[in-house]
């Protein structure tokens, strides 16, 4: 009887559901795109992601978005910054963690502002005692107009960069810096300890950051004992010689390099150790 009552019930529902059929949603694509920018910062990562409101013909900085208030750059929710390390932002320190970024654009001047509440929609909950930082910057006036809002990164160096807002012709812009520069060297020292020990690595390191040069070149040397030494290791090398001041050997590792990269055809080494042997020459 059960068994009777269910299969009647199914039957029900099947025809009212021919009757009535589901609507389908709608997908439209939104008004404001969205996008997820990770940028390595030194040995870690800062996470940004915003979305992206076009002008379509709108005055934007003194009409669409007024001077002097506090605006959520860009559409929707606030940007979101992660950052996996501390890092100085505009020369003021900030712990990891994930942030709101605001802004309040000024014809003359911008405030920007890190707030530790990331998860506002737009501006109208926003309280300035949840400020975790507020500094001011000087806008720069673009040449060309940006349609689409747009946060980047630029002038990424081993530890620092720059992050920039541009939209209409309205640029502004602040540093990134970390310093994991005791962390790194520690982590080097250890490696060394271990069998398999990164002498290229570590002399790249030292080269890139202005160690002890005569340090980077032993293990420059230590990485060239290798079978076949690959042609990115007389580079590495080559490079090293020369800031140390060893033209001559500079010289001649660029050559050994140059003659092995052509024997594997790889033009890219080729051309590299040919510069540093070029350089080598002055």
């Amino acid at each position: 009887m059960k068994k009777r009552l269910f299969k009647v019930a199914a039957l029900a529902i099947a025809i009212a559901t021919i009757g009535h059929p589901m609507k389908a949603q709608v997908k439209l694509p939104p008004a404001s795109s969205s996008q997820t920018v990770v940028q390595s910062l030194g040995i870690r990562n800062v996470t940004l992601t915003y979305s992206r409101p076009n002008m379509n013909g709108r005055k934007i900085f003194g009409g669409l978005e007024p001077y002097d208030q506090v605006w959520r750059t860009g559409a929707n929710g606030v940007p979101k910054l992660t950052f996996e390390d501390r890092v100085s932002v505009a020369g003021k320190p900030v712990e990891p963690g994930t942030y709101g970024l605001l802004t309040i654009p000024g014809k003359d001047q911008w405030t920007v502002i890190l707030s530790k509440n990331s998860e506002q929609w737009g501006a109208y909950s926003y309280k300035e005692e949840e400020d975790v930082l507020r500094f001011t910057v000087k806008p720069e006036r673009l040449a060309q107009p940006v349609e689409t809002f747009t946060i980047d990164f630029s002038d990424v160096k081993p530890q620092s960069a720059k992050l920039n807002i541009a939209w209409e012709n309205t640029k502004i812009g602040f540093d990134l810096v970390v310093d994991q520069d005791a962390e790194i060297m520690a982590s080097i020292d250890e490696a060394m300890k271990g069998e398999k020990k990164p002498y290229l690595q570590a002399a790249q390191y030292y080269y890139n950051n202005n160690k002890d040069i005569q340090k980077a070149l032993a293990w420059a040397n230590e990485a060239d004992k290798v079978p076949n030494p690959p042609p990115y290791v007389k580079y590495w090398k080559a490079r090293i010689q020369l800031k140390a001041g060893d033209k001559a050997g500079a010289a001649a590792t660029a050559q050994q390099g140059i003659d092995i990269a052509k024997q594997q055809d790889n033009p890219e080494y080729e051309r590299l150790n040919s510069q540093v042997l070029a350089e080598a020459k002055k």
